[in-house]
C-alpha cells in the first residue's frame, strides 16, 4: 500500500486543485475554504486509522481528543472552578486520545470496513454535521466540506489499489481489491453497524438547496469554462501564438538607461569657443 507521506501529498494536490476551482467559482469565502481543504487533505489519510500504529490514528486521535477537550471546556467554563475544568479538560483529552484510540483499535482491523466507499460516505456526512452544527458554518460550507473529504477518501482507496499492483514484477498483490470496495463482505456485522452509522448520519443532514443549487449553476460553470485558460498572455508575458515571451521592452529614443533622470543639455553660450 502507499504510504503516509505518498497519501497525504496525493490528497494536498488534488485538494488544492478543487480549492483553487472552488476559489475561481467564487462560492465560498476564504477563510471557509481553508477549512474546506483541510478536510480533503484529512480524507486522504483517513482509512489509515484502523492501522494502530500509524502516524494517521495516532493524529486522528489525538486531534480528536483536543477537540472534544477544548468542546468541554468552553461549554462548562461558567460551571465548573477552574481545578474542576482542568480536570474535566485533561480527563477528556487522556479518554479520547488513549481510551478510545485502545477501544477502536480493538474492534477494527486494517484494510476492513473503514477501507471501503461506505465508510467513506459515512465520514462526509460526520465532517458536514461537524462543519454545520459544532463549528457554525453556513449549509453550503458544510456540505462543501463533506465532498471535499469524500475526493480526499477515494484518492486514498485508489492509490492502495494503485500500490497493489506490482508493475515491474508484472503481477498483482494478494491486497489487490480489498481497498477500493462498498462494504467488507469478510465482516458483515461491522459493514452493517457502518451502515446503520451512515443511515443515522444522512438523516440528520443540514439542508442541501444551497449545496445542489451551487453546483448545477449553469452561469457558474460557463464563468469556469471560461477562466480556465488565460485569453490572451500566460501570467502576462508569454504570447501562446507566438510562442515568444514579450516584456514591453521599450526601443528607440524611449530607451532610459541608469536610474537618474535625463536632463536636457545646457544650451552653448556665445563666449565659450567651440570644442576642438
Amino acid at each position: 500500500m502507499a504510504n503516509f507521506t505518498t497519501h497525504i501529498g496525493a490528497g494536498t494536490v488534488v485538494s488544492g486543485a478543487l480549492a483553487t476551482l472552488t476559489l475561481a467559482a467564487d462560492v465560498v469565502a476564504p477563510e471557509n475554504l481553508i477549512a474546506v481543504t483541510m478536510a480533503g487533505v484529512l480524507g486522504s489519510i483517513l482509512p489509515d486509522i484502523d492501522l494502530k500504529d500509524s502516524r494517521a490514528s495516532r493524529a486522528m486521535f489525538s486531534g480528536l481528543g483536543i477537540f472534544f477537550s477544548f468542546a468541554l471546556l468552553f461549554s462548562f467554563a461558567t460551571k465548573f472552578s477552574i481545578a474542576e475544568m482542568w480536570i474535566l479538560w485533561l480527563g477528556t483529552l487522556v479518554l479520547v486520545r488513549y481510551g478510545l484510540h485502545a477501544v477502536f483499535h480493538h474492534l477494527s482491523v486494517h484494510r476492513g470496513i473503514w477501507h471501503s466507499l461506505l465508510a467513506g460516505l459515512f465520514s462526509a456526512g460526520l465532517t458536514a454535521l461537524v462543519f454545520y452544527y459544532i463549528l457554525g458554518r453556513h449549509e453550503g460550507v458544510a456540505w462543501l466540506a463533506g465532498g471535499f473529504l469524500f475526493v480526499g477518501y477515494i484518492v486514498h482507496l485508489a492509490l492502495d489499489e494503485i500500490y497493489s499492483v506490482d508493475v515491474m514484477d508484472t503481477r498483482v498483490k494478494s491486497s489487490f481489491g480489498t481497498a477500493m470496495k462498498i462494504y467488507d463482505r469478510r465482516y458483515p456485522y461491522a459493514s452493517l453497524g457502518m451502515l446503520a452509522a451512515t443511515v443515522a448520519v444522512l438523516s440528520v443532514m443540514p439542508p442541501s438547496k444551497t449545496f445542489m443549487e451551487g453546483m448545477g449553476s449553469r452561469d457558474m460553470w460557463a464563468d469556469l469554462n471560461r477562466r480556465l485558460l488565460p485569453e490572451d498572455k500566460w501570467f502576462g508575458v508569454y504570447d501562446p501564438k507566438t510562442g515568444l515571451a514579450r516584456v514591453g521592452v521599450a526601443t528607440g529614443s524611449d530607451v532610459t538607461t541608469g536610474s537618474l533622470p535625463d536632463e536636457p543639455a545646457e544650451p552653448a553660450s556665445a563666449d565659450t569657443p567651440p570644442a576642438p
